[in-house]
């Protein structure tokens, strides 16, 4: 990220208002074909929803792909490839019955180049496929409550229409762990004949198929002319195609929207948030002819991971294996002026547990989590034997260019109580396979919930879970919670399962493998041009229902 000051940033605005006097003019294109534009800087790793791991690569499969089931954007579960199911009174047998006028996008894996129907066959074999070992896809954990057979999963096509899955134990967030784009139904054919190489050949169900991939410039998605669903009888996608750039630098991105060039942008970049939003968070009026803001509670929690596994090397030589160290750093800054100065109110502090506002088992209840204390924290600090000016503490802080400037602000706060933060920035993509291989002891990280339930985010500290094979980045490890995950996991009450979830939640911050930075917000700025677009606390890019006017 590159931060602008003095004459270089007067330059910038300056360059900025010829762009903004200008770019009506970019609008007398004559396009004839309706796409819509938008810039995924954090690169698209992969196309094959087995490795839909991160929004961008969620945000390119959900195009492509459709699963059983999918979320509205109030996150309730609605029909998709499955008209209906049905669920046995003890919550272990779920049965789904096809709709019959799906077919996968036109490829010449099929004969004579045109899409087969689905059928509840290809729907077992893709979720066989997402459990299988050699895969090491990190969205097998969806079936970890699914009964086996030996190295069997419990799911079977009964017929062309109909699909059965057995769970070894009731587990109510089921059915919406089956809307993630890791359980997209694929092709067989696929997979035999691009094998790995799937990543870069997608054929799915999907509103929007694949035209072409340049890795790092351009990806192009076209509408797919058989897609099954309908609005107003009108069959969906409204519009012909989705173009995705992969412009890096935030600023270029910004003023690529600026000029028209692209139709959407979603969240804020320190670069220019005070260009586009007032100091409380609304758009700035300059920009009202232009576009339009929405914005709600985002199911994301951004945080400060810890490598805390007792058998890593990096966690053995680090001062964070330490609990009171941790806790120390939760108390060492301020969130509430990192919020109003670095993101312009955009956010809330995260002074409470990992569960986000908005999703239930969330509480602002006063029995755990952190707001700033330095006395406390250099308390702690000085009964593990660290003293500003006598024995100061040295950590190493992993991150990406777009949170830098929070990074920076949390170096410079607990530089004041004697701790000193050395900042590594990598690559968004880097840092994410340096995550996953534990190869970081502490590291910049977000949780965006897959479904919309709480054992999503505490599943990130669940034994079972650790990385590469699940989203247990910290290798955190703790047997009462692991019992109580166990028990939620089974509770079909959800009061109790609730109630569950919060004894849960205050485990986590009682140990602090994670330092809650604070909850975001879905940020979409959308040119006029654009609707049907809406939002969602997931922050789900879905564009089925877009119009480009």
């Amino acid at each position: 990220m590159h931060f602008i000051s003095g004459m270089k940033k007067n330059g910038f605005f300056l360059f900025l208002g010829i762009l903004i006097i200008s770019a009506c003019q970019s609008f007398k294109k004559d396009n004839t074909k309706k796409v819509f534009r938008y810039n995924e800087a954090a690169g698209i790793t992969s196309l094959d929803p087995a490795f839909s791991r991160n929004q961008a690569n969620i945000w390119a499969c959900n195009q492509i792909f459709n699963g059983l089931v999918q979320l509205n954007d109030k996150l309730e579960i609605k029909p998709c490839i499955a008209k209906k199911w049905k669920i046995s009174q003890n919550g272990r047998l779920y049965t789904f019955y096809l709709r019959n006028d799906v077919f996968f996008h036109n490829s010449s894996i099929f004969k004579k180049g045109i899409g087969r129907k689905v059928t509840a066959h290809d729907v077992e074999y893709s979720f066989k496929r997402l459990t299988d070992p050699l895969l090491a896809s990190a969205g097998a954990w969806v079936f970890n409550s699914v009964k086996k057979f030996g190295n069997d999963y419990a799911i079977c096509a009964l017929n062309d229409t109909t699909l059965t899955i057995e769970l070894h134990h009731a587990f109510p967030p089921f059915l919406g762990a089956l809307s993630t784009q890791y359980c997209s139904v694929i092709p067989h054919e696929a997979i035999q004949k691009y094998g790995t190489d799937f990543r870069r050949h997608p054929i799915g169900t999907g509103p929007f198929q694949f035209k072409m991939w340049k890795e790092g410039v351009k990806l192009v998605l076209v509408k797919n002319p058989r897609y099954f669903e309908f609005e107003n009888n009108k069959r969906l996608p409204f519009i012909d195609a989705v173009a995705v750039t992969f412009i890096t630098d935030k600023q270029a991105a910004f003023l690529e929207f600026v000029k028209g060039n692209l139709d959407f942008m979603s969240g804020i970049d320190p670069g220019y948030k005070d260009e586009i939003l007032t100091r409380d968070g609304k758009l700035n009026p300059r920009y009202n002819d232009q576009f339009y803001l929405t914005h709600q509670p985002y199911l994301n929690t951004e945080y400060l991971g810890i490598l805390v596994d007792k058998n890593s090397d990096l966690s053995k030589a680090s001062p964070l294996k330490l609990r009171k160290i941790r806790r120390a750093i939760s108390m060492g800054f301020d969130r509430k002026k990192m919020i109003l100065f670095l993101r312009n109110n955009i956010g809330t502090p995260g002074c409470y547990g990992f569960i986000p506002i908005g999703m239930p088992g969330f509480t602002t209840l006063p029995d755990y989590g952190y707001d700033y204390n330095p006395e406390k924290a250099c308390q702690l600090l000085e009964e593990e034997g660290y003293k500003k000016g006598k024995k100061e503490l040295m950590i190493t802080l992993s991150t990406n260019a777009s949170y830098l400037d929070l990074c920076q602000y949390i170096q410079q706060q607990l530089g004041e109580l004697g701790i000193k933060v050395k900042i590594e920035v990598s690559p968004p993509a880097t840092l994410r396979e340096m995550i996953a291989q534990s190869k970081v002891e502490f590291f910049r990280g977000s949780w965006i919930a897959d479904y919309p339930d709480a054992e999503n985010y505490l599943s990130l500290f669940y034994t079972d879970n650790f990385c590469p094979k699940g989203p247990n980045y910290t290798h955190f490890s703790h047997t009462q919670f692991d019992n109580l995950f166990q028990e939620a996991s089974s509770e079909l009450n959800d009061s109790a399962r609730f109630l569950i979830y919060k004894q849960m939640d205050k485990i986590v911050m009682e140990e602090a493998p994670v330092i809650i930075l604070y909850y975001d917000q879905v940020l979409r700025f959308v040119r006029k041009n654009i609707s049907g677009l809406g939002s969602n606390p997931m922050n789900l890019l879905t564009l089925k229902r877009v119009k480009k006017g």
